[in-house]
C-alpha cells in the first residue's frame, strides 16, 4: 500500500495562500480533506501538483488569475455617497447582497471608504492576483469505497 497521493486516495492537508509579495491573505488550520481525483473541488494545478506527495510534503502551487480566482472586473466596482448607503455597511469588508433584473445574485464587499465615497466590488479578493497556495500534506490513505462514492464532506476549500 502506497502512501503517496495518487487517484483514490484520501488526503488531509493545511494551507496557507499568499500574495506575488509573500504577504498572508488566507491560512486555514482546519484540515481540508478530499479524493484524488473523484468529484473533487480542488483547482485542477493544486490537484496535480500533490500527485506523488506523502504526508509531511510541503507543496508550493502557484495559481495565476487565469487557474484561480479570474482578472479583476472593473465593471463589478460600484461608488456611491455614503449617506446613499445605510449605516450597516459603513465598515470595510462589509458584505451586501445584489440582485439583478434576472434574479441573479452577487455578493459585494465594501472595499474603500474616503471623501464621503463608499465603495464596493462584486469581484473575489483575490482576482487578478497570481497567488501561492502553501500545502502540508497531513494524510494520505486509502479512501474507502463510500469515500469514493460520494466524497468527503469538508472538500469544498481550495477552490
Amino acid at each position: 500500500m502506497s502512501n503517496k497521493i495518487s487517484k483514490n486516495k484520501f488526503v488531509s492537508l493545511v494551507y496557507t495562500i499568499t500574495d506575488e509579495n509573500d504577504n498572508l491573505l488566507e491560512r486555514i488550520d482546519m484540515p481540508i480533506q478530499y479524493i484524488q481525483g473523484v468529484k473533487s473541488q480542488v483547482i485542477e494545478n493544486i490537484e496535480k501538483a500533490l500527485d506523488g506527495h506523502k504526508e509531511g510534503d510541503l507543496v508550493h502551487v502557484n495559481i495565476s488569475p487565469e487557474e484561480g480566482f479570474g482578472p479583476h472586473q472593473p465593471e463589478l466596482t460600484f461608488s456611491d455617497d455614503i449617506n446613499n448607503v445605510p449605516q450597516q455597511f459603513h465598515s470595510i469588508g462589509a458584505e451586501v447582497e445584489f440582485q439583478n433584473a434576472q434574479g441573479e445574485s452577487k455578493i459585494f464587499r465594501v472595499t474603500d471608504m474616503a471623501d464621503g465615497k463608499l465603495t464596493v466590488d462584486g469581484n473575489h479578493p483575490f482576482a487578478g492576483k497570481t497567488i501561492t497556495y502553501n500545502i502540508t500534506v497531513k494524510e494520505v490513505r486509502d479512501a474507502t469505497a463510500d469515500e469514493i462514492k460520494n466524497g468527503v464532506e469538508n472538500m469544498n476549500a481550495l477552490h
